[in-house]
Protein backbone atom coordinates (compact mmCIF):
# COMPACT_ATOMS: atom_id res chain seq x y z
CA UNK A 1 0.00 0.00 0.00
CA UNK A 2 2.80 2.42 0.89
CA UNK A 3 4.56 1.62 -2.42
CA UNK A 4 1.40 2.46 -4.37
CA UNK A 5 1.05 5.76 -2.48
CA UNK A 6 4.61 6.67 -3.40
CA UNK A 7 4.42 5.55 -7.03
CA UNK A 8 1.24 7.47 -7.85
CA UNK A 9 2.71 10.95 -7.30
CA UNK A 10 5.88 10.05 -9.19
CA UNK A 11 4.04 8.62 -12.19
CA UNK A 12 1.65 11.54 -12.30
CA UNK A 13 4.55 13.99 -12.21
CA UNK A 14 6.30 12.13 -15.03
CA UNK A 15 3.20 12.26 -17.22
CA UNK A 16 2.76 15.98 -16.66
CA UNK A 17 6.40 16.74 -17.42
CA UNK A 18 6.20 14.78 -20.67
CA UNK A 19 3.34 16.91 -22.00
CA UNK A 20 4.42 18.57 -25.24
CA UNK A 21 3.79 22.32 -25.47
CA UNK A 22 0.96 22.95 -27.91
CA UNK A 23 2.02 26.23 -29.51
CA UNK A 24 1.85 26.44 -33.31
CA UNK A 25 5.14 26.54 -35.25
CA UNK A 26 5.87 29.15 -37.90
CA UNK A 27 6.15 27.85 -41.47
CA UNK A 28 9.29 29.23 -43.15
CA UNK A 29 10.62 29.43 -46.68
CA UNK A 30 13.95 27.63 -46.96
CA UNK A 31 16.46 26.25 -49.45
CA UNK A 32 16.38 22.95 -47.53
CA UNK A 33 14.08 20.12 -48.49
CA UNK A 34 13.11 20.02 -44.81
CA UNK A 35 14.05 22.10 -41.78
CA UNK A 36 13.13 22.76 -38.17
CA UNK A 37 14.14 24.92 -35.21
CA UNK A 38 13.10 23.87 -31.70
CA UNK A 39 13.52 25.31 -28.23
CA UNK A 40 16.04 22.97 -26.60
CA UNK A 41 14.56 23.28 -23.11
CA UNK A 42 10.96 22.39 -23.96
CA UNK A 43 11.12 20.81 -27.40
CA UNK A 44 8.63 23.38 -28.68
CA UNK A 45 8.80 23.80 -32.46
CA UNK A 46 9.52 27.42 -33.41
CA UNK A 47 10.12 27.25 -37.18
CA UNK A 48 9.63 24.41 -39.64
CA UNK A 49 9.16 23.29 -43.22
CA UNK A 50 8.35 19.71 -44.27
CA UNK A 51 9.53 18.69 -40.80
CA UNK A 52 7.54 15.44 -40.79
CA UNK A 53 8.69 14.25 -44.25
CA UNK A 54 10.87 11.09 -44.11
CA UNK A 55 14.26 11.69 -45.75
CA UNK A 56 17.77 10.17 -45.70
CA UNK A 57 20.04 11.96 -43.25
CA UNK A 58 23.62 10.85 -44.08
CA UNK A 59 26.12 11.17 -41.20
CA UNK A 60 23.73 13.03 -38.93
CA UNK A 61 22.78 9.42 -38.15
CA UNK A 62 25.80 9.47 -35.85
CA UNK A 63 23.98 11.66 -33.33
CA UNK A 64 21.96 8.58 -32.35
CA UNK A 65 25.03 6.34 -32.56
CA UNK A 66 26.80 8.58 -30.05
CA UNK A 67 23.76 8.96 -27.79
CA UNK A 68 23.20 5.22 -27.53
CA UNK A 69 26.90 4.55 -26.94
CA UNK A 70 27.01 7.09 -24.09
CA UNK A 71 23.82 5.74 -22.54
CA UNK A 72 24.73 2.05 -22.81
CA UNK A 73 28.53 1.97 -22.75
CA UNK A 74 31.40 2.49 -20.32
CA UNK A 75 33.49 5.37 -21.63
CA UNK A 76 36.75 3.84 -20.45
CA UNK A 77 36.17 0.45 -22.09
CA UNK A 78 38.47 -0.56 -24.95
CA UNK A 79 36.78 -0.69 -28.37
CA UNK A 80 38.48 -2.78 -31.05
CA UNK A 81 38.32 -2.14 -34.78
CA UNK A 82 37.06 -5.31 -36.47
CA UNK A 83 37.51 -6.35 -40.08
CA UNK A 84 34.06 -4.95 -40.82
CA UNK A 85 34.89 -1.61 -39.25
CA UNK A 86 38.25 -1.46 -41.05
CA UNK A 87 36.63 -2.10 -44.42
CA UNK A 88 33.77 0.41 -44.28
CA UNK A 89 34.03 3.05 -47.04
CA UNK A 90 33.75 6.82 -46.74
CA UNK A 91 35.12 9.20 -44.10
CA UNK A 92 37.47 7.56 -41.64
CA UNK A 93 39.81 8.10 -38.72
CA UNK A 94 42.06 5.44 -40.31
CA UNK A 95 41.69 2.72 -37.74
CA UNK A 96 43.79 -0.38 -38.33
CA UNK A 97 42.19 -3.80 -38.02
CA UNK A 98 42.65 -4.88 -34.41
CA UNK A 99 43.45 -1.36 -33.21
CA UNK A 100 41.93 -0.43 -29.85
CA UNK A 101 40.77 2.93 -28.53
CA UNK A 102 38.66 3.83 -25.51
CA UNK A 103 34.97 4.38 -26.18
CA UNK A 104 35.47 8.04 -25.28
CA UNK A 105 38.16 8.48 -27.93
CA UNK A 106 36.07 6.58 -30.48
CA UNK A 107 33.23 9.03 -29.84
CA UNK A 108 35.49 11.97 -30.63
CA UNK A 109 36.52 10.24 -33.85
CA UNK A 110 32.87 9.57 -34.64
CA UNK A 111 31.55 13.09 -34.10
CA UNK A 112 34.47 15.36 -35.04
CA UNK A 113 35.99 13.48 -37.99
CA UNK A 114 32.74 11.62 -38.81
CA UNK A 115 34.62 8.32 -38.88
CA UNK A 116 32.52 5.55 -40.41
CA UNK A 117 35.06 3.04 -39.11
CA UNK A 118 34.53 4.41 -35.59
CA UNK A 119 30.74 4.12 -36.07
CA UNK A 120 30.92 0.40 -36.90
CA UNK A 121 33.44 -0.30 -34.13
CA UNK A 122 31.17 1.41 -31.59
CA UNK A 123 28.08 -0.38 -32.91
CA UNK A 124 29.71 -3.80 -32.63
CA UNK A 125 31.04 -2.99 -29.17
CA UNK A 126 27.64 -1.95 -27.79
CA UNK A 127 25.30 -4.18 -29.77
CA UNK A 128 27.43 -7.23 -30.56
CA UNK A 129 26.71 -6.68 -34.26
CA UNK A 130 26.03 -3.54 -36.26
CA UNK A 131 22.61 -4.93 -37.19
CA UNK A 132 21.57 -5.41 -33.57
CA UNK A 133 22.88 -1.96 -32.67
CA UNK A 134 20.73 -0.44 -35.43
CA UNK A 135 17.67 -2.17 -34.02
CA UNK A 136 18.56 -0.63 -30.67
CA UNK A 137 18.90 2.79 -32.34
CA UNK A 138 15.46 2.55 -33.92
CA UNK A 139 13.89 1.40 -30.66
CA UNK A 140 15.51 4.27 -28.74
CA UNK A 141 14.24 6.76 -31.32
CA UNK A 142 10.71 5.45 -30.81
CA UNK A 143 11.10 5.92 -27.04
CA UNK A 144 11.93 9.57 -27.70
CA UNK A 145 8.72 10.06 -29.65
CA UNK A 146 10.16 9.66 -33.15
CA UNK A 147 7.41 8.33 -35.40
CA UNK A 148 9.17 8.22 -38.77
CA UNK A 149 12.72 7.05 -38.10
CA UNK A 150 14.43 3.79 -39.05
CA UNK A 151 18.16 3.15 -38.67
CA UNK A 152 19.78 0.45 -40.80
CA UNK A 153 23.39 1.62 -40.44
CA UNK A 154 25.30 3.28 -37.59
CA UNK A 155 27.01 5.75 -39.98
CA UNK A 156 24.40 6.89 -42.51
CA UNK A 157 25.92 5.70 -45.77
CA UNK A 158 23.22 5.25 -48.47
CA UNK A 159 20.84 2.41 -47.62
CA UNK A 160 17.24 1.98 -48.76
CA UNK A 161 14.87 2.17 -45.81
CA UNK A 162 17.24 4.24 -43.64
CA UNK A 163 15.49 7.54 -42.93
CA UNK A 164 14.27 10.12 -40.44
CA UNK A 165 12.47 13.46 -40.39
CA UNK A 166 13.76 16.88 -39.43
CA UNK A 167 11.50 16.81 -36.37
CA UNK A 168 12.60 13.32 -35.28
CA UNK A 169 16.26 14.21 -35.71
CA UNK A 170 15.74 17.34 -33.60
CA UNK A 171 14.16 15.22 -30.85
CA UNK A 172 17.10 12.80 -30.91
CA UNK A 173 19.58 15.67 -30.83
CA UNK A 174 17.73 17.35 -27.97
CA UNK A 175 18.09 14.19 -25.90
CA UNK A 176 21.74 13.83 -26.88
CA UNK A 177 22.46 17.38 -25.72
CA UNK A 178 21.36 16.43 -22.20
CA UNK A 179 24.51 14.27 -22.02
CA UNK A 180 27.47 16.40 -20.82
CA UNK A 181 30.04 14.39 -22.80
CA UNK A 182 28.04 14.64 -26.01
CA UNK A 183 27.62 18.38 -25.51
CA UNK A 184 31.35 18.72 -24.88
CA UNK A 185 32.33 16.72 -27.97
CA UNK A 186 30.05 18.47 -30.47
CA UNK A 187 31.14 21.92 -29.30
CA UNK A 188 34.83 21.03 -29.71
CA UNK A 189 36.59 22.37 -32.81
CA UNK A 190 39.81 20.40 -32.51
CA UNK A 191 40.99 17.42 -30.43
CA UNK A 192 43.68 14.75 -30.35
CA UNK A 193 43.31 11.05 -29.63
CA UNK A 194 45.91 8.25 -29.59
CA UNK A 195 47.15 6.59 -32.80
CA UNK A 196 48.32 3.09 -32.05
CA UNK A 197 51.75 2.29 -33.46
CA UNK A 198 52.52 5.92 -34.36
CA UNK A 199 54.81 8.34 -32.54
CA UNK A 200 52.14 11.04 -32.84
CA UNK A 201 48.44 11.41 -32.09
CA UNK A 202 45.46 11.66 -34.39
CA UNK A 203 44.37 15.26 -34.83
CA UNK A 204 40.61 15.58 -35.25
CA UNK A 205 38.93 18.72 -36.58
CA UNK A 206 35.21 19.38 -36.55
CA UNK A 207 33.56 19.72 -39.95
CA UNK A 208 30.99 22.10 -38.47
CA UNK A 209 31.97 25.59 -39.65
CA UNK A 210 29.32 27.19 -37.46
CA UNK A 211 31.51 26.58 -34.41
CA UNK A 212 33.91 29.24 -35.70
CA UNK A 213 31.50 31.51 -37.60
CA UNK A 214 28.28 31.71 -35.57
CA UNK A 215 28.08 33.44 -32.19
CA UNK A 216 26.95 31.06 -29.46
CA UNK A 217 27.10 27.92 -31.64
CA UNK A 218 26.92 24.69 -29.62
CA UNK A 219 27.33 22.03 -32.34
CA UNK A 220 26.20 19.54 -33.60
CA UNK A 221 26.79 17.28 -36.68
CA UNK A 222 27.30 17.47 -40.43
CA UNK A 223 26.37 14.86 -43.02
CA UNK A 224 26.57 14.40 -46.76
CA UNK A 225 25.87 11.77 -49.40
CA UNK A 226 24.68 12.25 -52.97
CA UNK A 227 21.35 10.69 -52.04
CA UNK A 228 20.78 12.70 -48.86
CA UNK A 229 22.42 15.93 -49.96
CA UNK A 230 23.95 18.24 -47.38
CA UNK A 231 22.45 17.63 -43.94
CA UNK A 232 23.21 19.52 -40.75
CA UNK A 233 22.13 19.37 -37.13
CA UNK A 234 23.08 22.58 -35.35
CA UNK A 235 22.52 24.50 -32.15
CA UNK A 236 23.21 27.81 -30.47
CA UNK A 237 22.62 29.72 -27.25
CA UNK A 238 21.96 33.44 -26.85
CA UNK A 239 20.47 35.44 -23.97
CA UNK A 240 19.53 32.32 -22.03
CA UNK A 241 17.71 30.77 -25.00
CA UNK A 242 19.01 27.50 -26.46
CA UNK A 243 17.83 26.24 -29.82
CA UNK A 244 18.44 23.13 -31.91
CA UNK A 245 17.95 23.03 -35.66
CA UNK A 246 18.04 20.59 -38.56
CA UNK A 247 18.31 21.11 -42.31
CA UNK A 248 18.04 18.11 -44.64
CA UNK A 249 19.14 18.18 -48.29
CA UNK A 250 20.22 21.81 -48.10
CA UNK A 251 22.76 23.08 -50.70
CA UNK A 252 23.84 26.10 -48.62
CA UNK A 253 23.65 24.28 -45.29
CA UNK A 254 25.79 26.53 -43.07
CA UNK A 255 24.40 29.81 -44.44
CA UNK A 256 20.83 28.52 -44.23
CA UNK A 257 21.34 27.24 -40.69
CA UNK A 258 22.68 30.64 -39.64
CA UNK A 259 19.74 32.40 -41.32
CA UNK A 260 17.20 30.18 -39.59
CA UNK A 261 18.85 30.64 -36.19
CA UNK A 262 18.99 34.41 -36.69
CA UNK A 263 15.28 34.38 -37.46
CA UNK A 264 14.51 32.34 -34.35
CA UNK A 265 16.57 34.57 -32.06
CA UNK A 266 15.07 37.74 -33.59
CA UNK A 267 11.47 36.57 -33.27
CA UNK A 268 11.58 34.72 -29.95
CA UNK A 269 12.94 35.22 -26.45
CA UNK A 270 13.19 33.07 -23.34
CA UNK A 271 11.24 34.25 -20.30
CA UNK A 272 11.20 32.85 -16.76
CA UNK A 273 7.97 33.82 -15.03
CA UNK A 274 8.25 31.84 -11.77
CA UNK A 275 11.06 29.96 -10.05
CA UNK A 276 11.16 26.37 -8.84
CA UNK A 277 10.02 26.04 -5.23
CA UNK A 278 7.80 29.13 -5.25
CA UNK A 279 4.57 28.67 -3.30
CA UNK A 280 1.44 29.61 -5.24
CA UNK A 281 -1.32 28.35 -2.97
CA UNK A 282 -1.86 27.12 0.59
CA UNK A 283 -4.45 24.36 0.76
CA UNK A 284 -6.29 23.10 3.85
CA UNK A 285 -6.08 19.37 4.53
CA UNK A 286 -9.19 17.70 5.92
CA UNK A 287 -8.84 15.08 8.70
CA UNK A 288 -5.42 16.42 9.65
CA UNK A 289 -6.14 18.35 12.83
CA UNK A 290 -6.16 21.68 11.00
CA UNK A 291 -2.96 21.28 8.97
CA UNK A 292 -2.35 22.69 5.49
CA UNK A 293 0.20 22.27 2.69
CA UNK A 294 1.69 24.67 0.22
CA UNK A 295 1.50 24.02 -3.52
CA UNK A 296 5.01 24.72 -4.85
CA UNK A 297 6.45 24.73 -8.37
CA UNK A 298 8.34 21.58 -9.35
CA UNK A 299 10.58 23.53 -11.77
CA UNK A 300 11.03 27.00 -13.21
CA UNK A 301 8.06 28.14 -15.25
CA UNK A 302 9.84 29.28 -18.38
CA UNK A 303 9.10 29.33 -22.04
CA UNK A 304 9.97 30.85 -25.36
CA UNK A 305 7.61 33.59 -26.52
CA UNK A 306 7.45 36.02 -29.42
CA UNK A 307 9.58 39.11 -28.80
CA UNK A 308 7.57 41.68 -26.86
CA UNK A 309 4.73 39.32 -26.01
CA UNK A 310 3.38 39.38 -22.45
CA UNK A 311 2.46 35.82 -21.44
CA UNK A 312 -0.15 35.01 -18.82
CA UNK A 313 -0.18 32.41 -16.05
CA UNK A 314 -2.98 29.94 -15.40
CA UNK A 315 -3.17 27.91 -12.18
CA UNK A 316 -5.18 24.71 -12.35
CA UNK A 317 -5.70 22.90 -9.04
CA UNK A 318 -7.28 19.49 -8.84
CA UNK A 319 -9.03 20.49 -5.61
CA UNK A 320 -9.09 23.47 -3.27
CA UNK A 321 -9.20 21.15 -0.23
CA UNK A 322 -7.21 17.98 0.27
CA UNK A 323 -7.89 14.93 2.38
CA UNK A 324 -5.20 13.49 4.65
CA UNK A 325 -2.86 11.76 4.36
CA UNK A 326 -0.85 13.85 1.87
CA UNK A 327 2.61 12.77 0.74
CA UNK A 328 5.30 15.38 0.08
CA UNK A 329 5.71 15.65 -3.69
CA UNK A 330 2.11 14.68 -4.48
CA UNK A 331 0.94 16.54 -7.62
CA UNK A 332 -1.73 19.08 -6.65
CA UNK A 333 -2.22 20.71 -10.04
CA UNK A 334 -0.35 22.49 -12.82
CA UNK A 335 0.70 26.00 -13.74
CA UNK A 336 0.54 26.92 -17.42
CA UNK A 337 2.35 29.65 -19.30
CA UNK A 338 0.11 30.98 -22.06
CA UNK A 339 1.01 33.24 -24.97
CA UNK A 340 -1.33 34.29 -27.79
CA UNK A 341 -3.93 31.91 -26.42
CA UNK A 342 -1.66 28.86 -26.63
CA UNK A 343 0.01 26.82 -23.89
CA UNK A 344 3.79 27.09 -24.26
CA UNK A 345 4.90 25.57 -20.95
CA UNK A 346 3.38 23.56 -18.13
CA UNK A 347 4.87 22.80 -14.71
CA UNK A 348 3.40 20.64 -11.91
CA UNK A 349 2.46 22.02 -8.50
CA UNK A 350 3.57 19.69 -5.70
CA UNK A 351 2.78 19.34 -2.01
CA UNK A 352 5.68 20.73 0.02
CA UNK A 353 5.21 18.51 3.11
CA UNK A 354 3.79 15.28 4.49
CA UNK A 355 0.50 15.55 6.37
CA UNK A 356 -0.68 12.63 8.49
CA UNK A 357 -4.30 11.71 9.00
CA UNK A 358 -5.85 12.69 12.32
CA UNK A 359 -9.53 11.87 12.83
CA UNK A 360 -9.71 13.39 16.35
CA UNK A 361 -12.20 16.31 15.99
CA UNK A 362 -10.50 19.69 16.14
CA UNK A 363 -12.78 21.17 18.87
CA UNK A 364 -12.19 18.17 21.17
CA UNK A 365 -8.47 18.49 20.47
CA UNK A 366 -8.51 22.13 21.60
CA UNK A 367 -10.40 21.18 24.80
CA UNK A 368 -7.88 18.40 25.46
CA UNK A 369 -4.87 20.65 24.83
CA UNK A 370 -6.30 23.39 27.09
CA UNK A 371 -6.92 20.87 29.87
CA UNK A 372 -3.34 19.61 29.58
CA UNK A 373 -2.05 23.17 29.84
CA UNK A 374 -4.02 23.70 33.05
CA UNK A 375 -2.95 20.38 34.56
CA UNK A 376 0.70 21.02 33.77
CA UNK A 377 0.77 24.63 34.87
CA UNK A 378 3.26 25.32 37.72
CA UNK A 379 1.73 25.70 41.19
CA UNK A 380 2.60 28.88 43.12
CA UNK A 381 1.93 29.68 46.78
CA UNK A 382 -0.27 32.64 47.52
CA UNK A 383 0.89 35.42 49.87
Amino acid sequence: MKLKRLLFPLLTLLLVLLLIPRAQAEEVATSAKACIIIDEASGRVLLSHNAETPLPMASTTKVMTALLAIERGNLGDPVTCSRNAFGVPGTSIYLSQGETLSLRDMLYGLMLASGNDAAVAIAEHIGGTAEEFCRMMTARAAELGCQNTVFLTPHGLPCDGHYTTAHDLALISRQAMTQPLFREIVSTRRATIPWEGRPYSRVLSSKNKLLSTYEGATGIKTGYTRKAGRCLVFGAERNGMRIIGVVLNCPDWFDEAARLMDRAFQRYESVTMLNAGESLRTLPVAHSGGASVRAVLAADLRGVVMQGAIPSIEIDLGSEELDAPVIRGTPLGVVRLISSGEVIAEVPLLADADVLRDDFPAHWRRIWENWLMVENAPVTNGV
